[in-house]
């Protein structure tokens, strides 16, 4: 199964509790939504820009790309 990371880029000196507060809101959708193998959290890439990003299988990609606007996505390696 391929599994990639959709990602949602924050900036800015309140980034790191913008992408936390996201990622609770991925967390919600995942579970509403009942997604298998799905997966969502936090990253600092530097002290102003985090990410919040969910871990979904590769079929899915497209409705969740539609529904959710992340700003990007690559595919997830564990």
């Amino acid at each position: 199964m391929e599994l990639i990371k959709l990602i949602w880029d924050f900036r800015g000196p309140n980034a790191a509790a913008i992408a936390k507060h996201h990622a609770i809101h991925l967390n919600e959708f995942i579970h509403s939504e009942k997604l298998q193998n799905s997966m969502s959290g936090t990253e600092s890439i530097s002290e102003m820009h985090h990410i919040a990003f969910m871990i979904t299988e590769k079929e899915l990609m497209q409705s969740l790309r539609e529904r959710l606007k992340p700003n990007r996505g690559q595919l997830y390696t564990k």
